[in-house]
C-alpha cells in the first residue's frame, strides 16, 4: 500500500479515544483528493473523447490538478499546524500560476518575446512550485537537477552568474531570469514541452484505461492466465510471473506496481517450489521491468518515441515488439535453466486453475484490448482510442455482468473455479470465498448492483489520477531540462564531449550511455531518465555514431529501465525483496542477472537494426537467428547449465560466441554462430548420455 494511502485509511483496530481533529482532518484531505482526482480524470476523457483542447489549455488545466493532487498527497509535514500553511501557499501557487497562463493565453501570445513583469513573476512561482511537487512526489535528486539545470543557464558573461567561468565545451553566452523563465513556463519548449503534453494525453488516458482493467479484476484474470498456462512446467510459478508480468506491464507501465500486484502471487509460490528468496524476488523483478518495454503501451516510451520522432505510434509498437519478446524469452529461459538445475517441478493440477474455465469466467477482459489494438491499427489517435477502449471495458463489464446474473439465477450449484476473473481481491484458491460472491451477486438487487458498479467506476478514476502523479511531474521537470538545453544548445555540446571521451568508438560510447543511465536512474524515474538522456545523447549516437533514430531512442529507454534492476539503486528489486523477505542487495543481483537482456538486445538494435527497421526477409531471419542463440548462449553460460552442466572451456567458447555475432563480418557472425550451436548441441548429447546411463542403472 503507499504511504499516503496507508496515512489516510489509518488503523482499523484503533480505539476510539484516538484523537479526533486528526481523523477528521484525514478524511476531509482524502475526500478532497478523490474530488480533485475525479475531476482530472472526467476532465481527461472530455478532452480525450469528446473535445480537444489547446495545447497549453490541455497541458495547463492537467497540471493545475496534478499540482493539487500532489500537494494534498505528499504533504510538507504531519504537524497540521505546519502542513496546512505552508501547503495551501504551494497549492494557490500552483493554480495561481496556471490559472494565470491558460486565462491570459491570448494576451501573453501577442506579447511573446516582450513580457511584463507580472509574466515572469507567476512564471517563477509556477516553475518553482513544479520543482517542489517533484521534490515531494519523486525525491529531491530530480529537482536537484532541475535547479542545477537553470543555474547552469544562467552561468555566463551575460547571466547572473558572471563570475563563473564555465570549462571549454560547456562555455555559452549566460542568460536573465527573464529570458529562463520565458522560456521554462510561457514557452511550448520547457515545462509546457513536449514530455508534459505527452503525459497530459496519451499517457493519462492509458494509466486510467489501467486502472479501469485493475479494478474491474483484469489484473486478476491474468495472473490466473498465466497459472493456467505455465504452472504445470518445470519451475511453473517463475515461468507464470514472466507471463503475468508481460501481461500487467504491458499496461500498467510501472514496473513498481508490477512487482507489486503480481509479485504477492508469484514470490511466495516460487519460495515454495524452491527458488531462493532472492531469486524469487530477482525474477519478478526483471520480468516485471520488461512490461515497460513491451508494447501497446510501454509505460510512457511508445507515446514520448513517436513524439520526438514523429513516426507513427503504431510504427513504434511494431518495431518494439520483437525486441520485447527476445527480452521475456531470456528471462523465461534463465528461470527454466535453474529449474532444470535443481531438478525443481510444475504444480499440481489441482493447485492450478483451468484454462477453459479461466477465459470462461474472463475472456470479456480481452475485449476491450482487442478493440484498442485494432483502433491503433488504423491511425487513429492514441488519446481516442483509449477513451474508446475504456468506454469498452465499462461496457463489457456491464454485459458481463448482467448475462451472469440470468446464468444465476438459474444454476443451482457453482463449480470450484468460481472465483477466476470476477471478483477483484478474492484469492484464486478460496473456493468459500467464490461461493460467498456467486451467492451475493445471485441475491443481490439490481439497485445495489448498479450503486456497486458506480462506486467501482468512481474508484478507477481517482486511482488513474492518482497513478498519473508521478509520471505527470516528472515529465514537467524533465521539460525544464529539455528547455535548458534549448535555450543554451547543450544538447550539441554534449555530443560533442561524449564523441571525445569515446574516442569515436561506438561501444565506449554506449557504455558512457549505460553508465549515465544508471546515474540518472539513481535519482529519476524511468521517463524523466529517458528525456534527459535522449535529449542530450541522442544528437551524438544519431550524427556522429550513425545509429538510426529510431534505434537510438530504443536504446536510450531501455538503458533508462536500468536502475529497476541494477545495484546500488534497483528499485523494482527493493519492492520485490520486500515481498520475498531476502536481503535487497542480494535481491537486486539477483534481479540484474535475470534482466541481462536489458543490456544485450539493445546491442542487437544497434549491430543488427533489421530486427527493429525490417528489411529483407532473409537478412531479418538470420538476426533473429543470432539474436536467439547469443542471447540463450549468454544465459547458459552465465548459469553454467543447458541441458546439463557445462564445463568451463564451454562457456569460455559460447561467451566468445556471443561477442562473435556482433561483429560486422558476415563470416565472423556465421563462425560464432556456428560455435554456439555446437558447443550446446554437444552438452545436449551429453546431457542424453547421462540420461541413458541413468536409466540404464
Amino acid at each position: 500500500m503507499r504511504p499516503d494511502l496507508a496515512a489516510q485509511r489509518g488503523s482499523e483496530g484503533q480505539a476510539p479515544q484516538e484523537p479526533l481533529p486528526v481523523s477528521k482532518g484525514a478524511k476531509a484531505v482524502a475526500i478532497f483528493i478523490a474530488l480533485a482526482g475525479i475531476s482530472l480524470s472526467l476532465f481527461q476523457l472530455y478532452t480525450a473523447g469528446v473535445t480537444p483542447l489547446n495545447l497549453f489549455y490541455q497541458r495547463g488545466g492537467h497540471l493545475l490538478f496534478i499540482l493539487i493532487l500532489a500537494f494534498l498527497m505528499f504533504p510538507s509535514s504531519a504537524k497540521p499546524w505546519v502542513r496546512w500553511p505552508v501547503d495551501l501557499t504551494f497549492m494557490f501557487g500552483g493554480v495561481a500560476a496556471t490559472g494565470y497562463l491558460i486565462f491570459n493565453l491570448d494576451t501573453l501570445i501577442n506579447r511573446a518575446g516582450f513580457f511584463i513583469q507580472q509574466d515572469i513573476v507567476m512564471g517563477t512561482i509556477g516553475t518553482v512550485v513544479v520543482l517542489e511537487a517533484a521534490r515531494r512526489v519523486i525525491g529531491p535528486t530530480i529537482s536537484i537537477i532541475g535547479v542545477v539545470f537553470i543555474l547552469y543557464a544562467m552561468t555566463g558573461p551575460r547571466g547572473p552568474i558572471d563570475f563563473i567561468t564555465l570549462p571549454g565545451v560547456l562555455q555559452h553566452r549566460g542568460y536573465d531570469v527573464d529570458r529562463i523563465v520565458a522560456q521554462l513556463w510561457l514557452g511550448q519548449e520547457g515545462i509546457f514541452g513536449i514530455p508534459l503534453g505527452v503525459a497530459a494525453t496519451f499517457v493519462y488516458i492509458f494509466i486510467l484505461f489501467g486502472a479501469f482493467l485493475e479494478i474491474t479484476g483484469a489484473g486478476q484474470f491474468f495472473i490466473d492466465l498465466a497459472y493456467a498456462g505455465a504452472g504445470k512446467q518445470r519451475g511453473g510459478p517463475a515461468k507464470a510471473s514472466v507471463i503475468a508480468s508481460g501481461f500487467m506491464g504491458s499496461i500498467s507501465g510501472s514496473a513498481i506496481a508490477n512487482v507489486v500486484t503480481t509479485g504477492a502471487f508469484t514470490i511466495p509460490l516460487m519460495k515454495k517450489l524452491g527458488y531462493k528468496p532472492e531469486e524469487a524476488g530477482g525474477v519478478e523483478a526483471a520480468a516485471s521491468t520488461g512490461g515497460q518495454i513491451m508494447p501497446p503501451i510501454m509505460g510512457a516510451g511508445a507515446f514520448l518515441i513517436a513524439e520526438y520522432t514523429r513516426v507513427p505510434y503504431v510504427e513504434i509498437v511494431r518495431m518494439a515488439i520483437l525486441p520485447a519478446i527476445l527480452y521475456f524469452s531470456t528471462v523465461y529461459l534463465f528461470v527454466d535453466i535453474i529449474a532444470a538445475k535443481r531438478g525443481m517441478q510444475g504444480m499440481a493440477a489441482e493447485e492450478l486453475p483451468k484454462l477453459k474455465n479461466v477465459i470462461a469466467r474472463g475472456w470479456h477482459f480481452l475485449v476491450p484490448l482487442g478493440i484498442l489494438i485494432w483502433y491503433l491499427l488504423q491511425n487513429i489517435s492514441p488519446a481516442r482510442v483509449g477513451f474508446v477502449s475504456i468506454v469498452a471495458i465499462l461496457v463489457v463489464s456491464a454485459l458481463r455482468y448482467i448475462v451472469r446474473r440470468i446464468q444465476l439465477g438459474h444454476a443451482p450449484t457453482v463449480d470450484k473455479d468460481a472465483t477466476m476473473g470476477i471478483e477483484p481481491g478474492v484469492p484464486q484458491t478460496t473456493v468459500g470465498a467464490g461461493l460467498q460472491v456467486e451467492e451475493r451477486k445471485r441475491s443481490e438487487s439490481w439497485v445495489n448492483a448498479l450503486a456497486r458498479g458506480f462506486v467501482h467506476t468512481v474508484q478507477a478514476l481517482e486511482i488513474g489520477a492518482r497513478n498519473a502523479v508521478p509520471v505527470s511531474v516528472a515529465t514537467a521537470v524533465a521539460g525544464v531540462v529539455v528547455g535548458v538545453v534549448g535555450l543554451t544548445g547543450l544538447g550539441l555540446k554534449f555530443s560533442s564531449l561524449m564523441l571525445s571521451l569515446s574516442g569515436g568508438n561506438i561501444i565506449a560510447a554506449l557504455l558512457l550511455v549505460i553508465i549515465a543511465s544508471l546515474i540518472l536512474g539513481m535519482g529519476l524515474p524511468v521517463t524523466a531518465s529517458y528525456i534527459v538522456l535522449i535529449v542530450l545523447t541522442g544528437p551524438a549516437l544519431t550524427q556522429e555514431f550513425g545509429i538510426p533514430l529510431i534505434v537510438a531512442h530504443l536504446l536510450v529507454f531501455w538503458y533508462s529501465q536500468d536502475s529497476n534492476v541494477t545495484p546500488p539503486v534497483a528499485l523494482a528489486a527493493f519492492a520485490g525483496a520486500g515481498i520475498a523477505n531476502s536481503n535487497p542487495m542480494r535481491t537486486g543481483v539477483e534481479a540484474w542477472k535475470f534482466a541481462k537482456g536489458l543490456y544485450l538486445v539493445p546491442l542487437f538494435m544497434v549491430f543488427h537494426p533489421q530486427i527493429v527497421l525490417g528489411g529483407p526477409w532473409l537478412s531479418v531471419v538470420w538476426a533473429v537467428l543470432l539474436a536467439i542463440a547469443a542471447l540463450g548462449a549468454f544465459a547458459a553460460a552465465l548459469e553454467g547449465f543447458l541441458f546439463t552442466r557445462m564445463v568451463a572451456i564451454s562457456r569460455i567458447a559460447v561467451g566468445l560466441g556471443v561477442v562473435a555475432v556482433l561483429y560486422s563480418s558476415l563470416w565472423v557472425q556465421a563462425a560464432g554462430f556456428g560455435v554456439i550451436v555446437t558447443v550446446l548441441l554437444v552438452n545436449w548429447i551429453r546431457s542424453r548420455g547421462s540420461q541413458g546411463q541413468v536409466a540404464a542403472a
